[in-house]
Order: C-alpha cells, then structure tokens, then sequence
C-alpha cells in the first residue's frame, strides 16, 4: 500500500527526462519555431524512447504519473522556457507512459 505513494524514482526521472532536455535544447532555443524544429523533435524522440525504457523496469500509478509530470515541469518553468511548450512538452511526455 505504502509503495503506492514512493514516487522519489519517478520524481527523479521527470528531473533526469528535463536535464537531458535543457542540455541538448537550450532556452533560447526552444523559442525559435523553425530553427529548431528537427532537432526539437529528434530530442522529444529520444525522450520517448526513455520513457519506454523506464516503463519496462517501473510499474507507474497514477499518482507517479502526476509527480514524474509535475517534476519535469517545474524543472523547465524554472529555467524559463516558454509555459505554453513546457505544458505540451510534459502532455506529451505522460501521454507515453
């Protein structure tokens, strides 16, 4: 019952999928459209692949769900990425799990 609520892995997950992130697309480019776009997508890819990856091994509720989210999240607004993209980046990110 108690391991229901451990969520520290995913927490640490969700930060670990945003540092990969914010290094390989920098804040100010992930405001540029059309500068980026491949490499934007060939990084979410490989997040995904992550993700696929982590999924094998953790066995994730809905509440680990929302802290991975949650943590991936605040980890980007805090770095000042646009809220509009870190929003859809994260749907996209739990939409895979």
């Amino acid at each position: 019952m108690f391991g229901w609520f451990d969520a520290r892995d995913a927490q640490q997950f969700g930060t670990t999928l945003a540092d990969f992130f914010m290094e390989r697309i920098p804040n100010e480019e992930s405001a540029g459209k059309n500068k980026s776009l491949a490499k934007k997508q060939e990084v979410i890819a490989k997040m995904l692949n992550q993700v696929a990856v982590y999924k094998i091994d953790h066995k994730m509720n809905l509440y680990k769900k929302a802290k991975l989210g949650n943590a991936f999240k605040w980890k980007l607004l805090d770095a000042n990425y646009p809220a509009d993209f870190v929003n859809e980046l994260t749907k996209t990110i739990l939409l895979n799990f």
